[in-house]
């Protein structure tokens, strides 16, 4: 079965991020005051209009597919400076520069499955953030509840509409491994044209290792990471039991 990311347009039209995140995460570069890194860039969701407005930032991505989803909308979107995209590993990358702000949105952290590649890109994040730099990264907050009602059942997340009339309906099947706190999920592209015939059908499938609050707090710590700030939603709503995201704004020791 396929990675899910190298059908990088399907996720681009369907991966719209959190509410509010390509704000916060731009105001935020802004109060940096220099030089950013977005860790598991993607398409450029951030990155792009980051360096719409004046920043200079690099990407980085393990997935080259796409990097050149990402390249394609930046040229489309008339960045001609100032945004750097490149293949790499947040587990293991040496950038011979530091930064003001390094982030990781949209949940990307989850993709690290042991403590073990936790700690590493942990460990290399303290190590590129300058002086008075600040990590900033948001997950979702495990809820019992959802995993007692998704576990091992097929779910729609939803319909987008394309401009020739088409539409791409996409489904999860979500399988939960509490042992080692994984979600492995089924995801399926379908795409009908304006009749309702099926014209493609495509699979792939990601894990993520789901963590909870109390847990982050003590890795970041561990790697020499202090929380500063906590939000429960890009609208920097105070983090509570109600909170389904959790947004970390962190400083080194």
């Amino acid at each position: 079965m396929s990675n899910m990311y190298q059908w990088a347009d399907y996720y681009d039209l369907t991966q719209r991020g959190v509410a509010g995140d390509v704000e916060f995460y731009l105001e935020q570069a802004k109060l940096a005051g220099g030089k950013v890194l977005d860790l598991a860039c993607g398409t450029g969701r951030i990155s792009i209009p980051m360096a719409q407005a004046g920043i200079d930032v690099t990407g980085i991505d393990l997935s080259q597919d796409m990097l050149a989803r990402a390249q394609v909308k930046a040229e489309e979107q008339g960045v001609t400076s100032g945004l750097k995209l490149s293949q790499g590993d947040m587990r293991a990358f040496d950038l011979q520069e530091s930064f003001s702000l390094i982030m990781i949105p949209f949940r990307s952290f989850l993709h690290l499955l042991h403590v073990q590649e936790q700690m590493k890109a942990l460990t290399c994040i303290r190590k590129h953030l300058a002086p008075g730099g600040k990590f900033i990264m948001n997950v979702f907050v495990p809820k019992i509840h959802h995993f007692y009602e998704e576990n091992e059942k097929m779910s729609l997340r939803g319909t987008y509409p394309l401009p020739s009339g088409e539409e791409v309906a996409m489904w999860d099947y979500t399988r939960y491994d509490h042992f080692q706190q994984l979600s492995e999920v089924t995801r399926i592209y379908e795409r009908t044209d304006a009749q309702g015939v099926v014209t493609e059908r495509v699979k792939g499938r990601f894990t993520l290792r789901y963590i909870f609050p109390a847990e982050l707090h003590h890795l970041l710590r561990l790697n020499g990471l202090k929380v500063t700030q906590r939000y429960g939603s890009f609208a920097k709503t105070p983090f509570d039991a109600n909170s389904s995201e959790l947004i970390l704004v962190a400083e080194a020791l």
